[in-house]
């Protein structure tokens, strides 16, 4: 098992990168997969005001796309079924994600973003923190930094807590606030994403969770990973997600979704992922997954819902 200590940028699977010399005109692309915690343990508050934190993290075949214009006046447009739901503002994590390297990297050369927005905002599925971290993979390609310079690590962490393991970008164990990552050999499951479009402030669900400063909570069991679904699943059970319940508490329809998930045929697990609102059902495979997603929409048609992968 990797050292949970060891710094992202040491672990980030190798990708091409160009010289900074080269002329490059086309438009690149990066995805921006949805971040799901299936499980978040949240273990006490640090002096320094974050928590401390024991999350096994998966990604979605479902996200937002990033694009790239590395020739192209410096700035961020944006597009997609989410982009009325943004503003091009200072602290867009794409804005901030470039800014934060090229403080680290003299001479960064930043161009032009084009952000396909489809994930919901603010919806526990680290949308902002995969946008982020699909920057810097552009931004590093375009400027010849190799993967594994410590620089995109420091500029992730500056960035969010979520950015680091975005940036990392497979199944992991995240700890710390964010900064501490390990590999998981994760299954791939069939994955339903319902979020009811209702806002929950993270801080107003980490103050409802009520941990007094100083407590100290036990940590989970972190395995090295899991050989089948129902390995997974056994463990998950056990390992919830400690927000989940003070976020029902503040926004009681929150129920009603985890409810109509609950009733989707073949579903083996629900939950919510980060501090909400989004929930997810897993599945034995995707079939299934887009059965149950058909069910939920007939239901809810006015939810957001998306039928995708996991691992």
């Amino acid at each position: 098992m990797a050292d949970p200590n060891m710094p992202i940028a040491a672990v980030v699977a190798p990708a091409p990168s160009l010289p900074a010399s080269s002329s490059l005109l086309a438009r690149l692309a990066e995805r921006a997969p949805a971040k799901i915690n299936l499980s978040l343990a949240v273990l006490g508050r640090r002096a320094d005001g974050y928590h401390e934190l024991s999350s096994l993290v998966a990604f979605a075949g479902a996200g937002d796309r990033l694009t790239y214009e590395p020739e192209g006046e410096p700035g961020l447009d944006l597009a997609g079924p989410g982009a009325a739901t943004l503003t091009v503002e200072p602290d867009n994590l794409v804005l901030k994600a470039a800014r934060e390297l090229k403080a680290r990297v003299e001479g960064l050369r930043i161009g032009r973003f084009v952000l396909d927005k489809r994930l919901p905002v603010a919806s526990g599925i680290g949308g902002g923190s995969a946008d982020g971290a699909a920057a810097l993979r552009l931004l590093a390609r375009t400027n010849g930094l190799a993967p594994d310079d410590p620089r995109l690590y420091a500029a992730a962490l500056a960035t969010g807590s979520d950015v680091p393991v975005c940036l990392y970008g497979r199944s992991s164990w995240m700890g710390g606030r964010g900064e501490a990552l390990s590999p998981v050999a994760l299954p791939r499951f069939g994955l339903v994403l319902v979020n009811p479009r209702l806002p929950v402030a993270t801080a107003s669900v980490f103050r409802a969770l009520g941990l007094a400063p100083g407590e100290i909570r036990r940590p989970p069991p972190r395995p090295d990973g899991f050989a089948t679904r129902a390995e997974a699943l056994a463990f998950l059970v056990e390992v919830p997600n400690d927000l989940e319940p003070p976020a029902r508490a503040l926004e009681l329809s929150l129920g009603e979704v985890a409810d109509v998930l609950a009733a989707t045929p073949e579903v083996r697990l629900v939950r919510m992922s980060g501090s909400g609102a989004t929930f997810f059902g897993l599945y034995d495979d995707c079939r299934a997954a887009a059965r149950a997603a058909k069910a939920v929409i007939a239901a809810r048609p006015d939810w957001w819902v998306k039928s995708t992968v996991l691992g």
